[in-house]
C-alpha cells in the first residue's frame, strides 16, 4: 500500500527540531546577504552616488551606447540560432538511436568544461588573419576576429548547450507516447511537433531561452580574447566595464553593471513568472 505523498518536515521520522530549522534560515539569509544582496545593492549606490545626471551621462555617452548596442545585437543573433541548434539537438537525442550518440551528449557539455578564454583562444587559432581559414574569409571581405562575428561565434560557443540541457532530461522524461499517438492519428512530422512536441517542452524552451540570455550579456572571458578591446567597435558592455574601471571611471563602470544588473533580475522576474504560469 502506497503512502500519501506529504513534505518531509511533516513527517515525524524526518521532522528537524525548531532550533535547526531556524539555524539553517539564518545561515542561509547571511549567506544570500553577504554574497547576493549586498554587492547588488553597492552597485546600485556606487552607479546613483554622483547623481542621476552623472549616471545618465555615462549610460549614453558613444562608447557606453555603441556596448549596449553591440551586446544587445549579439544577445538577439544567438537567441533565434541557440533555439533552433538546442531543440533539433534535443530531439536527435531523445527520439533516435544512432551511433555516435554518446559522443554527442559528451561534446554538448565542451563549453561547461572548458574555459571560456580558452575557447575564445581556439577561435583566434582558427579564425586569425595568419591562418588558412581567416586568411579565406579575409580575401572575400569578411573579418571574424576583432569584428562583430568573433564576438558571436565566441558568445554562441559558451551558450550553445543551455537549451538543449534543459529540453534533454524532460523529454526523456516524457517519452514519446504522444507523439506517436498523434502519428498514429494521421499527423505528419510538423504537425506532430507543432500540436504535441512543442507545447510540451515549451516552459523549458523559455526557461532555456532565458538562460542563453543571461549567459550572452554577461559573457566576459571568450568574447574579451576575440574582440580585441576597440572602442566604438567590438566593446561588449562586460568589455567597457573593465576598461573603464581599470582608467577610474567609476562612474561609468558602475552604471553600465546596474544596467547588467538590472537586465540580470529581470531575468529573474519573467522566470518567476513563468513559474507561476507553469504551476496554474
Amino acid at each position: 500500500m502506497s503512502t500519501p505523498n506529504r513534505p518531509y518536515q511533516h513527517s515525524p521520522a524526518t521532522r528537524d527540531a525548531l532550533w535547526v530549522r531556524w539555524l539553517l534560515i539564518f545561515v542561509a539569509m547571511i549567506f544570500v546577504a553577504m554574497m547576493l544582496v549586498v554587492p547588488l545593492v553597492s552597485v546600485f549606490y556606487e552607479a546613483l552616488k554622483d547623481g542621476w545626471q552623472a549616471y545618465q551621462s555615462a549610460i549614453t555617452e558613444p562608447d557606453s551606447l555603441s556596448a549596449i548596442r553591440l551586446t544587445l545585437l549579439t544577445t538577439a543573433i544567438i537567441l533565434p540560432i541557440n533555439t533552433i541548434i538546442g531543440v533539433a539537438l534535443a530531439y536527435l537525442i531523445t527520439r533516435h538511436k544512432f551511433r555516435g550518440k554518446f559522443i554527442i551528449t559528451t561534446l554538448l557539455d565542451l563549453p561547461f568544461a572548458v574555459s571560456p578564454v580558452v575557447a575564445g583562444l581556439m577561435f583566434v587559432l582558427l579564425f586569425g588573419a595568419n591562418t588558412v581559414l581567416g586568411g579565406f574569409f579575409e580575401s572575400i571581405g569578411i573579418q571574424i576576429i576583432f569584428a562583430t562575428t568573433g564576438i558571436v561565434l565566441a558568445t554562441l560557443f559558451v551558450t550553445f548547450p543551455f537549451i538543449a540541457r534543459e529540453l534533454i532530461p524532460l523529454m526523456q522524461a516524457q517519452g514519446d507516447s504522444e507523439e506517436e499517438a498523434a502519428l498514429t492519428l494521421g499527423a505528419n512530422g510538423w504537425q506532430m511537433f507543432w500540436k504535441v512536441t512543442l507545447p510540451n517542452i515549451k516552459w523549458a524552451l523559455l526557461y532555456g531561452i532565458i538562460l542563453t540570455n543571461a549567459r550572452a550579456m554577461g559573457e566576459f572571458g571568450a568574447v574579451s580574447v576575440v574582440s580585441g578591446h576597440i572602442r566604438g567597435e567590438t566593446n561588449t558592455m562586460p568589455l567597457m566595464i573593465e576598461i573603464a574601471y581599470n582608467e577610474y571611471a567609476f562612474t561609468l563602470a558602475f552604471a553600465l553593471s546596474s544596467l547588467l544588473a538590472l537586465l540580470a533580475l529581470l531575468t529573474l522576474l519573467v522566470q518567476r513568472l513563468m513559474n507561476h504560469q507553469q504551476k496554474h
